[in-house]
């Protein structure tokens, strides 16, 4: 059974940062490129970031602000997602995904995770 599972969300100040964690087990890890998706609260779901398999290759939503570093650990089967400078619009499910090309497209995920919150709040 292929399973991804989120980790490291939760409640931070703006300005914080968090690093989100993705661990897949179940599924040749390096054979996907791997993306992370979030869905803020009564809102559609919104690509945040991909990754090559090889993780030679990133891309980032363009109205991310440079504050969101994706990379990945192959060795341990883990995707990161680094948020920085965090902002109360950031507050939203976020979700990993596995495809086997790195896509911003959620119809071509293979695989996707729960999903861990985080919420940025005073």
């Amino acid at each position: 059974e292929v399973q991804l599972v989120e980790s490291g969300g939760g409640l931070v100040q703006p300005g914080g940062s968090l690093r989100l964690s993705c661990v897949g087990s179940g599924v040749t890890f390096d054979e996907y490129a791997m993306s992370w998706v979030r869905q803020a609260p009564g809102k559609g779901l919104e690509w945040v970031s991909a990754i090559s398999w090889d993780g030679g290759d990133t891309y980032y939503a363009p109205n991310m602000g440079g504050r969101f570093t994706i990379s990945r650990d192959n060795a341990k089967n883990t995707l990161y997602l680094q948020i920085d400078e965090l902002k109360p619009e950031d507050t939203a499910v976020y979700y990993c995904a596995a495809s086997w090309v790195e896509s911003m497209y959620e119809n071509e995920y293979d695989y996707w995770g729960q999903g861990t919150q985080v919420t940025v709040s005073s």
